[in-house]
């Protein structure tokens, strides 16, 4: 096999894995919505996240922090759109938008941002078959979500939390593109300690603000948990092979990756709450994963 083939395999490999995980944060996170304010769970998800980070990342930071004082406005917008924003919007988003919609706007409308602003931004090239795989990949999601039924899938209305999702979804789309261009003498550690540490600083004000509102949270093993996995699994594991896929594919071609959420889900919505799976399962999840090797077919020069 050659390297290049090597890095790409690796690379699709990392972002299944990457949004596998990520699949599970939403059926926990709308498990204990009403346990736990949104605003909260991102806060202590991120803290959690930077308290994990802190053993591996504190010895070889050190030397480069000068790398993050030169390019300050950078890891803050990365923070802010990648750590800050996303997933708050999305726990936001659960208290007024329906599952079906917040499925659908957040895992169609990020990837073609972030195709759009690769090809902005980064002069990244969109070929056909990229292009052809996107929709099909879509059209197997929209298929899963309506259930099979155009009537059902014409009658979506747009509420209040399917305008946070839809915000949620643009600010992952910019993170995608603004992993591609950090800095290359940053170890990926480093890097996720970074936008970690000043994400959850800038979460502060706001939960300070909720905390005074809400009264917090209640200390409980179930709680814990829920935490532990969204701060370790969720957001350390994930972003390190998020960010590790994006070096080996483009930021573009990564975020296709993020059509298989709404098929993880479903499995673990069997596996977890007992649901079945359908005729409509099984065709949504060959659409996807046809539309996934097609956007990633490389055509010999």
């Amino acid at each position: 096999m050659l390297p290049s083939q090597k890095n790409i395999y690796t690379g699709i490999a990392l972002a299944t894995l990457a949004t596998l995980i990520w699949s599970g944060n939403f059926i926990v996170a709308r498990g204990v919505i009403k346990d736990i304010p949104p605003v909260t769970l991102a806060f202590f998800r991120w803290l959690t996240a930077s308290i994990v980070l802190l053993p591996f990342a504190w010895k070889s930071f050190l030397p480069e922090l000068q790398i993050v004082k030169k390019h300050y406005l950078y890891f803050i917008m990365a923070a802010i759109t990648g750590v800050s924003m996303f997933n708050t919007f999305v726990y936001i988003a659960g208290h007024t938008s329906t599952a079906i919609n917040m499925v659908l706007i957040g895992t169609t409308s990020s990837p073609v941002m972030s195709i759009i602003l690769a090809r902005i931004f980064l002069k990244e090239t969109v070929p056909s078959l990229r292009l052809i795989g996107m929709f099909i990949s879509i059209t197997g999601i929209l298929l899963l979500l309506s259930d099979g039924s155009l009537q059902k899938l014409l009658s979506l209305s747009f509420s209040k939390g399917d305008l946070w999702v839809l915000t949620a979804a643009l600010a992952f789309a910019v993170y995608n593109t603004l992993v591609k261009k950090k800095p290359v003498a940053m170890n990926p550690t480093n890097f996720l300690f970074t936008i970690f540490i000043i994400g959850t600083l800038f979460l502060v004000p706001f939960y300070l603000y909720e905390l005074k509102n809400t009264g917090g949270i209640e200390i409980n093993t179930s709680n814990l948990a829920v935490i532990l996995y969204l701060g370790v699994g969720a957001s350390v594991i994930s972003f390190l092979f998020w960010n590790a896929a994006i070096a080996r594919l483009g930021s573009g071609r990564t975020a296709l990756f993020g059509n298989l959420m709404p098929v993880f889900s479903s499995i673990e919505a069997v596996l977890i709450l007992g649901e079945k799976i359908t005729l409509i399962h099984l065709v949504s999840f060959i659409l996807i994963i046809t539309g996934l090797i097609i956007a990633n077919i490389q055509k010999n020069k």
